[in-house]
This record gives C-alpha cells, sequence and structure tokens, in this order.
C-alpha cells in the first residue's frame, strides 16, 4: 500500500528541481559563482520545504487510511456481510476492500495500483463524484446482479484526493423476479374486422358462415403463436389477452396477421382487413381495456388494416401503409348535419377555424360552415391569419361578398369576443398544434372537429361533435355533404359553392386522386347549385414569377429509389409554391412519389405527395408530420436541412423495409 500512498501524495516535482540544478551548473559554468550559490541555497530551501510538507500529507493520510481501514474491518466483521470497497475518486484507485468484496471479485494486495474498472468491468464512479447515492444502473458480474449504492467519505486537504466507499448489494433473484413480473404483465387486445359488413353484404348464410371459420381461424392461429388467450365479442371483434414478453414479438413479426387477413376474400373479391388494438401500462384490466379500445379507435380512424399501441402515455403504430378503401355511410353524414345544426342553435356564437397557412380546402370548408350558420340565425366568424395563409385568392372573393363584410377575424380579436355559449368548429386539421389560434381551442369547452386527415397521435380530444373520415376526399366534401342534409340549395351562395369546389379540386388535384364515387357526388351538386368551374379554376392561377419559383425547384429535385424524387432547397420558399412544386413533379413520367424540403427561421418545412404504394403520412410521421396517405407535410423545429433530409431518407428505408 505504501507505493500506492506515495502515488497519491507526491506531485510529479523532481522535474523542477532538476530544472533549478541546471540553472545552478549554467551559472558555474559562465564563472557567476554568487548567482550559483545563490540558486542552490533556494533550490535547497524549496526542496527541504517541499519534503517537509510532502512528509505532513503521508503521514495525514496514513492516519486517516488506518483509521478508515480499521472501521471498516470491525465492520467487515461483524455488521458488513456484503462487499464493500474504499475509491480514491480522483484516479478510480482501490484503496482497501473487505473480505466480501476480496471473495467476489479475487483481487488480492498489490504493490501496483488496481483501477476499480478493471476489478469490476463496466463500473463506472461518475455518479458517485456527481454526489448521488445510487449507481442508476445495475452492475452484472460473474452472473450475479448487483445494486450498488455508494457515499463520499469526509477528507482534509491533508488527506489528498476524494475518498467514496460503495456496498455491493447482491439482488440477483430479487431482479429476476421483478424481470419475470415484468415479462408476465397481461396486456389487453382488441381484435376488430374492419370491413366485415362490407364482406358480407347480401351473400347467403353459407359463405359467410364460410368467411368467418377462414377469420376465426386465422386470428385464432395468430393468437396461438403467442400463448394468448383470444375470446370472440361480437360478429367482427374479438378480445385477446397475452403475456407482456410476447409484444416485442408482435412487433418484430410487423403483426404478421395483418397481412395474412388479407388473404381472405368474399366472392367479390373483396380482401378482408383487420386492426389490432392494444393497452398496456394500466393499473389494472378495465384500464388496459380502455387503452386498448382507445387504440382501435385510433386505429380506425386512421384508415385501419394496422396495429395500434396504447399506453399511459402516447400511440404506438404499425402497418397501415397500403391503400385503404372507401368505407362510408350518407347515415352518418345525416346523422352529423343534424346534431351539428342542433349545437349551432343552441350556441351564442359560433368561431370556424383551419388549420395554419390555412389553404383553400380549409377556407372553403370554413365558408360552407358559414353558410349552414347564416340559414340558422347564427354570427360567425372565420378565424385566419390575414397575411400568413395560402388562400389569398379565395379570401378577396368572399371579401367581396356582403355577408362576409365582417366575417374574418384574427385569433387574438376571437379569444376577445368569445364566452362561454360559443362554439368552435375546427375544420381540416385534427391537431391541436396545428389550428391557427390554439388558446382559443384551449379556452372554449364546446368544440367541433370537421377532419378528413389520418389521425395523429395528438389530436384534438374529447370534442362534443367529431366527424372524422379519412377515406373522404376533403374537408370541403365532408361540408358538402352535410350542407345537403341541413339548408337548402337555394341557401348556398354562388360564392360558397365555388369555395367548397376549389377545396375539393385542390386536395384531389384535379379530381386525380383520393376520389370515390361521394367525391363526384359532392362535386356535381356543387355545380348543379350555381359553382362556376372557370372561377375555380381562376383560383388556381399563378403569376410569372411564382410560376418560374416552382420550376426552379423542380429543376433542383433529384431522384431517389428510382421512383421518388427529392428537391432540398437551401433557400426559403413559400408553402403554396413548394406545394405545387410537389404536385407538377408527380406529373413526371416514372415518378410516384415527392418530396420538397425548405427552411423556414428555424425549422424545416416539407411538403409530400404520393400517387404510388408509397404511404406518405407514415413517413412523415416519424419526423413529426400528418395528412393522409397522397398529401402529407412537416415542421421540423430547430433543424436545419441537411439532418432533416438524413432523417426523411431514414425514414423513407425503413417504409420500404421487406
Amino acid at each position: 500500500m505504501n507505493k500506492k500512498f506515495r502515488k497519491l501524495t507526491q506531485p510529479g516535482m523532481a522535474a523542477y528541481f532538476v530544472v533549478m540544478g541546471l540553472f545552478c551548473i549554467a551559472a558555474l559554468v559562465l564563472e557567476q559563482l554568487y548567482l550559483a550559490i545563490g540558486e542552490a541555497v533556494v533550490t535547497l530551501l524549496l526542496l527541504a520545504g517541499y519534503q517537509w510538507a510532502n512528509l505532513r500529507r503521508r503521514r495525514a493520510l496514513h492516519e486517516y487510511v488506518q483509521s478508515t481501514n480499521e472501521m471498516m474491518r470491525r465492520a467487515s466483521d461483524s455488521e458488513v456481510p456484503f462487499p464493500v470497497a474504499l475509491i480514491q475518486l480522483n484516479e478510480d484507485e482501490l484503496v482497501w476492500y473487505n473480505k466480501p468484496f476480496a471473495e467476489l471479485t479475487g483481487v488480492r494486495d498489490s504493490l501496483s495500483a488496481q483501477r476499480i474498472f478493471e476489478i469490476l468491468p463496466g463500473f463506472s464512479t461518475d455518479w458517485l463524484r456527481a454526489g448521488k447515492t445510487e449507481c442508476p444502473d445495475e452492475l452484472r458480474y460473474r452472473g450475479r446482479r448487483f445494486h450498488i449504492t455508494g457515499s463520499l467519505l469526509p477528507t482534509t486537504e491533508k488527506s489528498g484526493g476524494v475518498m467514496g466507499m460503495i456496498y455491493l448489494q447482491d439482488l440477483t433473484e430479487l431482479l429476476q423476479i421483478r424481470d419475470e413480473y415484468i415479462r408476465s404483465r397481461p396486456m389487453v387486445s382488441i381484435v376488430l374486422v374492419d370491413n366485415y359488413d362490407e364482406l358480407t353484404n347480401n351473400l347467403p348464410d353459407a359463405v359467410i358462415s364460410s368467411l368467418n371459420a377462414e377469420i376465426n381461424t386465422k386470428i385464432g392461429e395468430w393468437a396461438d403463436r403467442y400463448g394468448g388467450l383470444l375470446r370472440k365479442l361480437e360478429r367482427n371483434r374479438y378480445l385477446l389477452l397475452f403475456e407482456a414478453k410476447d409484444l416485442a414479438g408482435m412487433a418484430e413479426d410487423k403483426f404478421a396477421l395483418l397481412e395474412a387477413m388479407r388473404s381472405t376474400t368474399n366472392p367479390a373479391g373483396i380482401a378482408a382487413t383487420v386492426s389490432i388494438g392494444i393497452g398496456k401500462d394500466g393499473v389494472d384490466f378495465r384500464e388496459d381495456y380502455n387503452f386498448a379500445a382507445l387504440a382501435i379507435e385510433m386505429a380506425l380512424s386512421r384508415g385501419g388494416d394496422q396495429a395500434v399501441i396504447k399506453d399511459r402515455y402516447d400511440f404506438t403504430f404499425f402497418g397501415g401503409r397500403n391503400k385503404t378503401t372507401e368505407r362510408r355511410t350518407k347515415v352518418k353524414s345525416r346523422v352529423m348535419a343534424s346534431s351539428l345544426s342542433e349545437l349551432i342553435v343552441q350556441s351564442g356564437r359560433v368561431f370556424v377555424m383551419g388549420h395554419k397557412m390555412a389553404d383553400l380546402d380549409a377556407v372553403g370548408a370554413a365558408a360552407g360552415i358559414c353558410c349552414l350558420c347564416r340559414k340558422k340565425g347564427k354570427k360567425v366568424n372565420i378565424v385566419i391569419d390575414p397575411e400568413l395563409n395560402a388562400a389569398e385568392s379565395l379570401l378577396s372573393v368572399l371579401r367581396d361578398m356582403p355577408e362576409y363584410a365582417d366575417c374574418f377575424m384574427t385569433g387574438q380579436d376571437a379569444l376577445l369576443a368569445a364566452d362561454a355559449k360559443s362554439l368552435l368548429i375546427v375544420v381540416d386539421t385534427n391537431r391541436p398544434d396545428q389550428v391557427e389560434c390554439k388558446p382559443l381551442l384551449e379556452s372554449l369547452r364546446r368544440v367541433v372537429v370537421i377532419d378528413h386527415h389520418r389521425r395523429a397521435a395528438d389530436y384534438i380530444e374529447q370534442p362534443v361533435l367529431n366527424l372524422h373520415e379519412p377515406f373522404a376526399s376533403s374537408a370541403s366534401e365532408l361540408v358538402t355533404e352535410l350542407l345537403q342534409y341541413s339548408v337548402d340549395a337555394s341557401d348556398i351562395l354562388n360564392g360558397e359553392a365555388a369555395a367548397l369546389l376549389a377545396g375539393i379540386v385542390l386536395d384531389t388535384k384535379n379530381f386525380g386522386i383520393r376520389t370515390s364515387s361521394r367525391t363526384f357526388e359532392a362535386a356535381a351538386f356543387l355545380r348543379r347549385i350555381g359553382a362556376d368551374t372557370v372561377a375555380v379554376k381562376k383560383l388556381f392561377q399563378n403569376d410569372l414569377p411564382s410560376t418560374v419559383a416552382r420550376y426552379k425547384i423542380i429543376q433542383n429535385a433529384r431522384l431517389y429509389r428510382g421512383k421518388i424524387a427529392i428537391a432540398a432547397l437551401d433557400y426559403t420558399a413559400t408553402r403554396t409554391i413548394a406545394a405545387q412544386a410537389a404536385d407538377e413533379l408527380l406529373n413526371i413520367s416514372g415518378i410516384e412519389t415527392s418530396f420538397v424540403l425548405y427552411p423556414q427561421d428555424t425549422q424545416t418545412i416539407i411538403s409530400a405527395r404520393s400517387i404510388g404504394e408509397a404511404n406518405v403520412q407514415v413517413i412523415l410521421e416519424p419526423l413529426g408530420g400528418g395528412g393522409n396517405a397522397a398529401t402529407a407535410g412537416a415542421q421540423v423545429k430547430n433543424k436545419n436541412v441537411a439532418v432533416t433530409l438524413d432523417e426523411l431518407i431514414k425514414s423513407i428505408d425503413k417504409f420500404f423495409e421487406p
């Protein structure tokens, strides 16, 4: 031990005295006798003082360690049966240890310094130096698992260095029991056949029985693979209980039931799809079941054919990559129209709000709601930023109409005008962070949501009315259907009909994507009541500088994976031009997906479009984006274009992983 103590107490001072001796010799060589004598005297005095101070330090440390050693030996022999060690923290050097520590590690007294991380591989004393009393990580050593606690020992300046005492508690059995408890915790899952009604519609009982048997077999085989307990609750709903240890396997297999179920088809060729909702981390079975029910609701609101895990804090999504088929009924639209009309009548004042940078779809849907409120005799205002929007052409048309003279209002003015009886109708978004004025959303209790985007994890919670149809082409289409059941055709102004049609045209890219029979029915209704297609066309016109800027973005695009165009800009563009460029890229032969990235202040904006197998909403979701399979966007905060581009590439690669 003496050698180690000397190392602790003696700084590397020898070099200084050697240099001073060389100065004395140099003075003699230069025949500076008095200078040489003076330097020699000073050197000797400093050496004597250093040796005297060093001796005191060594004595103090010896006394300290001897007293600690005696105390530890007494404690080790009587009260401390577990491994204990004393460490000099400045050098992570082992100073003392008790008998259980020696038996555990096989360490022996040595003249050479012994580092604690060499004796216990992977162990660090950073937590002890930081003043903490427990090691944040367990230590695995020789097949055992230890929980380590420690404390700093009081030292004096004479003792040199900081001392720390560590205590190793063997908790192997306890930790194994804990891990087994975590692995065996029950998980509650709801399995739902999304399109059961569509599968069995107008089929004979024998065919329905055959379909049911095939569906039951596939779900049962998948549940048996993980040792789960499966029970059928309804004709298309199943309850599955399994252990937490099997969830990782399900996720690793990407919930193989989703793919396996598509091989089940009815005589008309319609493939069955299934959604899986899993609840975890609840305090009891009831809360886990509630989580599973929320997960199923989230899966259906995003189009179905996917698995969603809901824990206490967030949602996790799997699947949802395939293009979904339309599953909507006009019955829901009629019910929603009646309920919304009643809510408007019961309200004192109505505010309509879209997303930030409101586009033609958001403003068009808001104009349709204004028509409904006017019919019910209620004061209505559209909350929008007059400067930051992507619908100035439509806003200028509406402002010229007498009915909209004082209709538009900023978010701050709406906050001042709102009261407890006010109703807020949010259109074209379901995310609270994306609305035009979030404080207004948070201040009103009565909120209605009308949206067609796939629901994100951070959706607007507990609205009094929620018309969420991910199969609709646009919010304007949804509002048009509501108007058909709640007002007379003569009540809708020509300008409002044109605004609604413009919203549908925008989100369908001139009826090229995300269209259904309902989309064309809504467009035909609007055209029949006076929507001017030429006026709608003019709303999409751009000036020459904007057109040049759009084609400059297209010129910067590069191909990835052969059919994905990515344009990463190093300059700020407008959202409208970027979105139009992303649309224009899809007109190029061979390109099925497009992304346009550009910087704006401290964030990077992404506009994404797809007409192929790529689901851009799923690709952008890890980057905080949202939208639907064909049209999506993201605002990546505090990251530049280069970093965001790397993350986008990784997300694309992950999407196309087999």
